[in-house]
């Protein structure tokens, strides 16, 4: 991971404090040890210090008003924040009086917001983490592998990516989640994972999974809200700009933020780049590009998809719809690879319409940007797309 150099960027100025969330091993800690080498760090996964703040917050203030000042020019970082909630009034004591800096690290703000916890009003920045992306992988970069392993850092370099990939799942996507008390229920919310990677990327019937489940709609629900809240999932909103009796427009589409994970849930292994299969994972790969550009480069465009009830489909619609991005697996399109973007176009005039897909070089048809899927990433992360 060392070998990696992360686009994210935290520069603060002085006095400015920041959250950073982003789920578990995405290399939260790692990058903060990197960029700010001499903090001071309080880790609450540590037990020892998560029971003595959990107790006595007030700990936090007494032992940073006893360091020497040259220690507190830096930002203080405390990790997994969430876990101890009420050291948040410490800290917003100490930015106000004392003038100190915190960059606040965790992998979810839901337990604070449902807390009513104190979150700074306004005082600190948001910042994102993310698994890898392209850019960043460089020439380590492999589309297979990065489908198959996903991009979380361990797993993507690990030799035994199957065994974390395993972990993971059991270990945090479970355990953790009714640990931090999110899900009473685990044993549903297991089944409810493995109904949610067979329904990944399509439009979502709630009543379905439920029964799949053994729980009701409203529960499934609230488990698609915790995966958003975690930050182990993002939601796609169906595009609504003209209302059509013929145009979906209000199912939603859930995507997991990493294609390994969703693989391993789907217990899908890629051999090849190619296949309904390869297509999917492949489709949800740059979804999370975009998502992690957008987060990185500190953008703000909705993204949605446009489908009619016909079937015709649109996969990723930016900027209110100016800018249609239909993804393909195939290393060949052919004309019916494009009704759907060519309905949307005919419809919407959007300003770029564009094929993402595996073909060799770069063409038009019928207005229709045809674009190696390399070529799009390096415009993606260079802001020539949107």
């Amino acid at each position: 991971m060392r070998l990696v150099s992360r686009i994210l960027d935290i520069n603060l100025p002085d006095r400015q404090s920041a959250f950073l969330w982003g789920a578990r091993k995405t290399g939260k800690t790692t990058y903060l040890k990197m960029r700010f080498p001499s903090s001071i760090v309080y880790d609450f996964l540590k037990t020892d210090l998560f029971f003595d703040i959990a107790k006595r917050p007030y700990l936090l203030r007494e032992w940073l008003l006893a360091k020497p000042a040259h220690l507190l020019k830096q930002p203080i970082i405390l990790d997994e924040v969430q876990k101890v909630p009420e050291v948040l009034n410490e800290v917003h004591w100490l930015i106000e009086n004392k003038q100190l800096q915190f960059i606040l690290c965790g992998s979810s703000a839901r337990k604070l917001k449902r807390r009513s916890t104190n979150l700074l009003g306004g005082r600190a920045w948001h910042y994102r983490m993310v698994p890898f992306v392209s850019i960043e992988l460089k020439d380590k970069f492999n589309l297979l592998k990065a489908l198959n392993r996903g991009m979380v850092p361990s797993h993507y370099l690990g030799e035994n990516y199957k065994m974390s990939l395993k972990a993971y799942v059991e270990d945090y996507l479970k355990e953790e989640i009714l640990a931090e008390g999110l899900a009473r229920n685990i044993p549903a919310f297991s089944r409810f994972l493995e109904a949610f990677a067979y329904s990944h990327g399509e439009i979502t019937n709630y009543s379905n999974i439920a029964r799949d489940c053994g729980v009701d709609a409203k529960t499934v629900k609230e488990y698609f809200q915790i995966l958003i809240d975690t930050l182990l999932a993002v939601r796609v909103e169906p595009f609504r700009k003209k209302r059509s009796r013929q145009i979906i427009t209000k199912a939603s589409k859930y995507y997991l933020f990493d294609a390994g994970v969703a693989g391993f849930l789907r217990k899908r292994h890629l051999e090849e780049e190619r296949g309904e299969e390869f297509g999917r994972a492949f489709e949800h790969f740059i979804l999370m590009e975009i998502y992690a550009y957008r987060s990185y480069k500190m953008k703000d465009f909705d993204i949605n998809f446009w489908r009619t009830k016909s079937g015709l489909e649109v996969d990723f619609l930016l900027d209110r719809g100016r800018i249609a991005v239909e993804v393909k697996g195939a290393e060949r399109l052919d004309k019916n690879s494009f009704k759907g973007i060519l309905a949307f176009k005919e419809e919407h005039s959007p300003q770029r319409s564009i094929v993402v897909c595996r073909e060799k070089e770069r063409r038009i048809y019928k207005n229709i940007e045809v674009i190696p899927y390399g070529e799009f990433l390096k415009e993606l992360w260079s802001e020539r797309v949107v």
